[in-house]
This record gives C-alpha cells, sequence and structure tokens, in this order.
C-alpha cells in the first residue's frame, strides 16, 4: 500500500513540479480520508468479533451486513462534504491560485469515488472481525497492483493513450478500490459470515451505529493526528515557495515506504505483549518491549544514515527540477535522524494499547504534534525557512519518541511491581 504512494509521486513527478506540489498538498488530506476508513474498519472488526465472541452469530451476521452499509453511507456523506469544501480547505492549507485547478483536478473525482473507498475499508472489517486477516491482505495486494499497472497509463499515457494527467492518479486510486470490493466480495463468500444484506432488516440501526462508532470515532482520531499534523505543516511550507512543498511531499512518500518495517512491528508487538500482560508475566512484555526498542533505533539509523547519502539519486527518480530535488535532499539530510525516534513512539503506542492504555497512546500523540510538532515549526519558520518544518517533524519524532518510551516502561515496570506482591498482600 505504502508503494502507491511512491509510484503516484513518480509518475505524478513526469507531468512537472507545480504537478508534484499540488499532489504534496493533497497527501496528507487522503491520508486523513483514509484514517478515517481504517477507524470505521476496527469499529466494524470489533463488533463483529465481539459477536462472534458471544457466540451470538446470528447479531454478527446482522452487524457484518450492517457494517458494510454503514461504512458506505459515511463514504457518501465524506464525500460530498469533501466536494463542496474543496476550494476553502485547501486555501487554508496556502495553496496557490496556480495550484488549485490542478488540486481540484485530482481532488473532484477522488471525492466522488470515496464511497468506494470507505466500502473497500469496511469490507475488510468484515473479513477481519471473522479471523479472516490473511484474505484481506489479498484485497490490499489486489489494490496496490491495480494501481501499479494503471498509474502509468491513466497518468502519462501508454499504448497511444495520452493519459489523464495528474486525475489520472486519483482514477487509478478509484479502479484500484473498486477491483479490491470485488475481490473482496468473492473471499467474503467462503467466509463464515457472508453478505446478505437482507438481514439488514432484522438490525437495530441505531444500536448498531453507536457500537461501531464508540471504537472507530477514537480509532478514527488517532490514526489521523499525524496527517493533520502534516497538513498544518504543508500549510506552514507554502510560504517557502512551491519547489520546498513539492520535496517534503515527494521526501514524505520515500518516507513512508522506509518506516514499514517499524509500522509491522508496531502492529505485531500488541499480541506479545497484550498475551504476555493478561497472563501476568510483565517480564516477559518488558523484554519484548525492549528488543523492539533495540530494533527501532538500530533500523532507524541504518536508514537515516543510508537515506543521508542518497538523497539527491532519490530525488531525481521523481524530478529534475534542481530547487525540488535540493528541498528534497534537505529534508532528508534532517528528517531522517528521526527514524528511530518514530519507531519508538509507534511501538509505544502499540504496547499502550494492548495493555488497554489507549487513552494514554492518544494523549502522548497528540501532545507530540501539537505541543511540540507545530509550535516549533511556526516559531522558527521565519529564521530558519523551510529546514523549521524540517527540524520541527524531527523534533516531535525524538521527543514524542523517548516520551512514549518511558511511559511504557512505566506501565509496564508498575505491573511487574505489583504482580511481585506475594498472594495474601493482594
Amino acid at each position: 500500500i505504502m508503494s502507491v504512494g511512491l509510484i503516484d509521486a513518480y509518475f505524478i513527478g513526469q507531468l512537472g513540479a507545480q504537478e508534484l506540489a499540488a499532489v504534496s498538498f493533497i497527501f496528507p488530506i487522503t491520508i486523513a480520508l483514509s484514517s478515517l476508513g481504517v477507524g470505521v474498519m476496527v469499529g466494524i472488526n470489533s463488533v463483529i468479533a465481539r459477536a462472534l465472541g458471544e457466540g451470538d452469530r446470528d447479531r454478527a451476521e446482522r452487524r457484518a451486513n450492517f457494517g458494510a452499509i454503514f461504512a458506505l453511507a459515511i463514504g457518501v456523506v465524506m464525500g460530498l462534504l469533501l466536494f463542496a469544501l474543496l476550494d476553502p480547505l485547501f486555501q487554508l492549507m496556502q495553496a496557490s491560485d496556480s495550484l488549485l485547478p490542478l488540486i481540484r483536478e485530482y481532488m473532484q473525482p477522488y471525492a466522488l469515488g470515496l464511497p468506494v473507498l470507505l466500502l473497500q475499508m469496511g469490507l475488510n472489517g468484515v473479513l477481519r472481525g471473522q479471523g479472516e486477516a490473511r484474505k484481506t491482505s489479498y484485497v490490499s495486494v489486489t489494490y496496490s497492483v491495480a494501481n501499479w499497472v494503471l498509474d502509468p497509463i491513466l497518468i502519462t499515457g501508454a499504448f497511444g493513450f495520452g493519459g489523464f494527467g495528474i486525475a489520472g492518479a486519483a482514477y487509478a486510486t478509484i479502479a484500484g478500490f473498486f477491483i479490491a470490493i470485488l475481490v473482496a466480495l468473492y473471499l467474503i463468500k467462503g467466509a463464515q459470515l457472508p453478505i446478505n444484506p437482507a438481514t439488514i432488516r432484522r438490525c437495530n440501526v441505531g444500536e448498531s451505529s453507536k457500537a461501531i462508532l464508540a471504537v472507530a470515532g477514537p480509532a478514527a482520531f488517532s490514526n489521523a493526528i499525524n496527517p493533520i499534523g502534516l497538513s498544518v505543516l504543508t500549510a506552514l511550507l507554502a510560504s517557502q515557495g512551491e519547489a520546498a512543498v513539492a520535496g517534503f511531499g515527494a521526501a514524505g512518500r520515500l518516507q513512508s515506504f522506509a518506516t514499514v518495517p517499524l509500522l509491522a512491528l508496531s502492529g505485531s508487538i500488541g499480541a506479545i505483549v497484550g498475551q504476555n500482560w493478561g497472563a501476568n508475566r510483565p517480564d516477559r512484555s518488558r523484554r519484548a518491549m525492549w528488543w523492539s526498542a533495540l530494533f527501532c533505533i538500530a533500523y532507524g539509523l541504518a536508514t537515516a544514515v543510508l537515506l543521508f547519502f542518497t538523497g539527491d539519486w532519490f530525488a531525481r527518480f521523481f524530478t529534475d527540477d534542481p530547487a525540488v530535488v535540493e528541498e528534497f535532499s534537505r529534508y532528508l539530510e534532517i528528517a531522517v535522524w528521526g527514524y528511530a525516534g518514530f519507531g519508538l513512539l509507534i511501538v509505544a503506542n502499540g504496547a499502550l494499547n494492548a495493555v488497554d492504555r489507549a487513552g494514554v497512546a492518544l494523549a502522548q500523540s497528540a501532545a507530540r504534534v501539537f505541543l511540540v510538532m507545530l509550535p516549533f515549526g511556526w516559531l522558527l519558520r521565519e529564521s530558519w525557512g523551510s529546514e523549521a518544518i524540517y527540524a520541527a517533524e524531527l523534533a516531535a519524532n525524538i521527543t514524542g519518541g523517548a516520551l512514549a518510551t518511558y511511559l511504557v516502561w512505566q506501565v509496564l515496570r508498575d505491573r511487574s511491581e505489583s504482580s511481585a506482591v506475594p498472594q495474601t498482600n493482594r
């Protein structure tokens, strides 16, 4: 999935620096909208899994079918709102008048295709809730492969077809989601909870909506915090020129791909820490976190060294514009040294969520963005220029990683100390 962003940026970069700058404004918005989809997916997953765990297969089937329709409805509402508010939203982000037409070219079809994105996320939630996580990977790979094939055809053109320019990236994304939906529906047919819209008539709409939103709301907000921060940083960076925005956005796509192993670790650490926590073995939870922290530091620093010395080389994959290449390289020279901290942050959050400290994880993620990243970039922008924005991300990752590591260590240590108390004194 991360590779899709890289491929989009590569082919859009062939169109010109302005198009690359336009998609850099678009990127944090689409990530925030995807975070909404992830929240809905997690909510559907939760209500289905709990119903199955309680042995109520009929309720699980009703909520699976309602969840799919619920996701589609959310997509329709959000898509229409986004379409209506495109210009005010991107003007608020300080997009220039020259970039707004390009942004509209991409965002108008994307907004109208948002229901397809939400439905695909909803169907993934239906599969995950039944324990069919492997099948969701097939859906995700289908979406990615469709984008790899369609991007060059629809963006720059191929086989005698001229392409649609920046709008082609949106068309490829929507087509990828649509193809993924067909695969998801096929896979759900063989699962224990098939899609049968007739079951919705037996569903309590208010109760089911409340149950999904109780989980989806906090999950969506937690996932959206970082892209919201990136949106504000992009707005601050706009005053430094389009080349700075283009370099920042393209390098951010590369960064997203480079940190995939850290994201994978953050997704798997919860099961390890959570099971040992539940088994009253906090010593093993602490050991898992210790080795995870060492991996984050080693991988983060190794990747930082690699990208620090190869920034110009990677930049030229996206554009030949010297000003954009310079900003791309400058961003990597500064921001990459925070990868280790970013890894510590997201792995610690995975552990905190696993031990029922989701509120702590959310609070420290919000503090990282709103108390460190944004004030740092805002206060130093005038004197440091674009480097203030890049350094703001570095400062946020280092302080956020340190704080998250301290918090999770304290939580696990408190449990370790309590578990050492003799049974008669508990």
